[in-house]
């Protein structure tokens, strides 16, 4: 027994003082007698050695860094979806690299199994006909598509990249709880929580010989490549949007492999082949990495009621024009059900038995299998045989140890003989245990393992390392996030330093500049009107500065020019008493989901900065009152306001998506200061408007410089509306959209002239030639309308 001296003397006995598994539950710290593994010996070591606050600054590395990244997930709950910080769990799970090596072997036996299994499901059908398979257990399952039966991949293969669930059993072996085939997620969330983590211990992790991610990374886009060879199509990755749980993690991996990423309104099908929707018109997609579930795909064949698929999405796939990965159809391999009849198919397809064995399962519609399940209900959970659940996962339709969660019903016995063939039962699942640093203590709790596979031209490639989820408590049915799980990253350690890794390889032969790439028409949609809602909501805190500074001046709004300025600016649904107002958040959100929007295509400062300026105004602003107080504010947003603007404008590169941006912003600067000054540049506005409207046009400064005489019509014309140099002149900004046009359309140089071209010349002529007499109120309400009629254009031409 340890003594309390002992404890005091060896940092690492105190840090495990409170280490204690339950018994006969395997744990991924401690050996079976209780001694340390060495594996974790050097971490161990490191963590026994820290202080509270040198373990807190440790763990504010990693959170600081997914916090910069923007890393999230999407939480849905009955009043909505909030996006919620991904917690990280800062202590990895440690595991030696001869004994991932086995697992991994079972893992590629699995993949090549579950293969063969969807081949015959929409091939032959031999497993059913021969009665490997009960024909009742396929033809009922929702994700077994009857559309898809005959059709051949264009690749050779249905499935290109899996993941499963693995644990341990308590003996210590390795079991799969669950199989991960439509389309697995984690994987990109694995690779940030290795970032993170590599910062936690970055003076141990660079040494400690743990097997890197990259490459596996690497060999999936090789893959995908190799899967494009010789034809002239795209690759990406399809999402079903920002609204999905996991969107960050498509848009992260989209960024980190060079790929496209698309959504389904992107995508038609002409003629049998499947197309892009691009600014330039529709370009051919060769290889598709699907991300969302198959039976949306397409609502033409698949389900009509799916607002997220592409029509025709089947028919290109019949047609052999498109590689999907993994093919449609593939969830019906998911289902809990199919797991009782794994080892006995792997025997007869793979002539040997599962190297890595699954859950005990038992479907419920056979009379001896729902006996057996009956007679030992205390060590079952039964649920739902078609569910991709895992064996811990309960609602209030399932039953543990004998006993319903969530809701009353009616015995157990008449549920099995009425719903048997709805049910499965499976082997209560006792999650093996890893260490998590709880409330500053080293704590055992419940853990399983999602580890990757793609397939590659030499086989399946298994990732090293994986992405761990980790109960709050010891209840492993609160594993998930909404429940207050965590995750962590999974080192796989050698005894020997490993090679660096990185995605990118030298290539061979000389060096080859390329292209940015396509630009899908909803991407530029959504830049081209990310630069409008925040040019807009920077015309509206510019507004309410003016206003709320001549309000503090004379504490009298119903003074004309206070009482003027007041109206224009609720002319937008403006409310100028409420301190932020209403609209100008609302600006700021619909920015926000533009930028979320395109997510693979926007800078993580980029949306920092913007999260950051809508933070602000709800949060900062909320009780401020008028006059001095938000004037005060009003300045800090459009610091802000001026940030995000440097961020984006001057770092991001000078593609078509920067284009589309900057045209949105354009145009709407255009229309705001015509607005502008057909209200303040009028000659029948109160004294004092040319100063608001050289105020809030943001050129005080220039106009002082360039004008000795006091503030007229005149010079006010001259400098918003018609100066060449102002970037915040209206001929500024018909001179930018006019460059930005013919940027986008360099290459075609033998078309006749678009009538966006033609109409932003004639615009671009006029202002060019005319002087401020010419600028009347009534011309500036015509110029208003052309303005309005190019962006018209500018959206018929480029993104319907």
């Amino acid at each position: 027994m340890t003594s309390p001296d002992d404890i005091a003397e060896d940092p690492v006995l105190a840090l495990l003082q409170e280490y204690s598994p339950p018994n006969g539950v395997a744990d991924e710290l401690l050996r079976p007698d209780g001694r340390l593994r060495p594996v974790w010996r050097p971490l161990i070591d490191l963590l026994a050695r820290q202080s509270p606050e040198e373990m807190a600054e440790r763990f504010a590395r990693g959170d600081q860094y997914l916090h910069d990244a923007g890393v999230y997930y999407r939480q849905h709950t009955q009043s909505g979806s909030t996006l919620r910080d991904w917690p990280l769990s800062h202590v990895p799970v440690v595991i030696a690299e001869e004994e991932w090596r086995e697992l991994a072997e079972g893992i590629v036996q699995r993949a090549e199994l579950l293969e063969k299994v969807m081949a015959d499901l929409y091939g032959m059908g031999d497993l059913v006909a021969n009665g490997l398979l009960p024909a009742e257990l396929i033809a009922r399952n929702p994700e077994w598509l009857r559309p898809m039966v005959g059709i051949r991949p264009r690749s050779g293969h249905f499935l290109h990249f899996l993941a499963f669930e693995v644990g341990r059993s308590p003996d210590g072996s390795w079991l799969v709880l669950g199989d991960r085939t439509q389309a697995p997620s984690g994987s990109g969330f694995a690779l940030e929580n290795r970032m993170a983590t590599s910062r936690v211990f970055q003076d141990l992790f660079p040494t400690s010989n743990v097997e890197r991610l990259a490459g596996f990374f690497r060999a999936h886009r090789g893959a995908m490549t190799a899967l494009n060879a010789g034809g002239d199509g795209k690759v990406a990755i399809l999402t079903p949007g920002h609204h999905s749980e996991t969107y960050f993690e498509h848009a992260y991996i989209a960024r980190y492999l060079g790929l496209l990423l698309l959504e389904c309104e992107d995508l038609k099908v002409e003629r049998g082949r499947l197309m892009v929707r691009t600014i330039h018109g529709p370009q051919p997609v060769s290889v598709l990495w699907r991300r969302l579930d198959s039976r949306f795909a397409d609502p033409l064949e698949l389900d009509e009621n799916s607002a997220l698929g592409t029509p025709g999405m089947v028919a290109a796939l019949r047609a052999q024009d498109v590689t999907m990965l993994n093919c449609l159809g593939s969830g019906v391999l998911e289902a809990r059900a199919l797991m009782a009849f794994l080892p006995r198919i792997c025997e007869k397809l793979m002539g040997e038995p599962l190297k890595l064995p699954n859950i005990a399962t038992w479907w419920c519609g056979q009379d001896l299998e729902r006996g057996y399940v009956y007679e030992n209900l205390h060590r079952m959970m039964i649920g739902r045989a078609l569910s991709s659940d895992l064996p811990f996962e309960v609602d209030a339709l399932t039953a543990l140890g004998g006993d319903f969660r969530g809701t009353a019903r009616r015995p157990i016995g008449e549920w099995l003989d009425r719903d048997g063939p709805n049910l499965v039962g499976q082997e209560a699942v006792t999650l093996s245990t890893t260490p998590a640093m709880i409330d500053g203590q080293l704590l055992p709790r419940p853990a399983l393992i999602r580890v990757f596979a793609t397939r590659t031209s030499r086989g399946w490639t298994v990732m090293p390392g994986g992405y761990a989820r980790i109960g709050r408590s010891g209840d492993p049915t609160a594993l998930s996030m909404k429940n207050g799980g965590s995750v962590a990253d999974v080192w796989v350690v050698g005894d020997r330093p490993v090679e660096p890794e990185t995605l990118t390889g030298e290539p061979e032969g000389p060096f080859i500049r390329r292209g940015p790439g396509l630009l899908p028409s909803r991407a530029a949609d959504n830049l081209f009107w990310l630069g409008r809602y925040v040019e807009r909501a920077e015309a509206r805190v510019r507004e309410l500065r003016a206003y709320h500074l001549r309000l503090s001046e004379s504490g009298d709004p119903s003074l004309p020019l206070v009482a003027r300025l007041g109206a224009f600016i609720e002319g937008f649904g403006v409310d100028i008493d409420e301190p932020v107002p209403a609209v100008v958040l609302e600006l700021f959100d619909a920015a926000q989901g533009c930028a979320g929007k395109v997510r693979d295509r926007f800078s993580t400062d980029g949306w920092q900065a913007l999260t950051d300026l809508a933070f602000t105004a709800r949060g900062h602003f909320s009780r401020v009152h008028p006059g001095d107080q938000a004037v005060k504010a009003m300045g800090e947003l459009l610091r802000k306001l001026a940030g995000f603007s440097g961020l984006v404008h001057e770092n991001m590169y000078r593609s078509s998506g920067w284009r589309f941006l900057t045209m949105g912003r354009a145009l709407e600067r255009a229309d705001q200061t015509i607005s502008l000054l057909a209200a303040f540049a009028d000659p029948a506005q109160p004294g004092g408007g040319f100063d608001v409207a050289i105020e809030v046009g943001d050129s005080v400064m220039t106009h002082r410089r360039r004008y000795s005489v006091h503030t007229s019509r005149s010079s006010v014309i001259d400098l918003l509306a018609l100066d060449a140099g102002n970037p915040r002149s209206v001929f500024f900004q018909i001179d930018m959209l006019r460059d930005q046009d013919r940027l986008l359309t360099q290459n075609a140089a033998s078309e006749p002239m678009s009538d966006l071209a033609r109409a932003i010349l004639l615009l671009h002529t006029e202002l060019s030639v005319a002087v401020p007499e010419d600028i009347t109120t009534e011309r500036l309400f015509g110029l208003q309308g052309e303005i309005r009629e190019i962006s018209t254009l500018l959206t018929q031409r480029y993104l319907s």
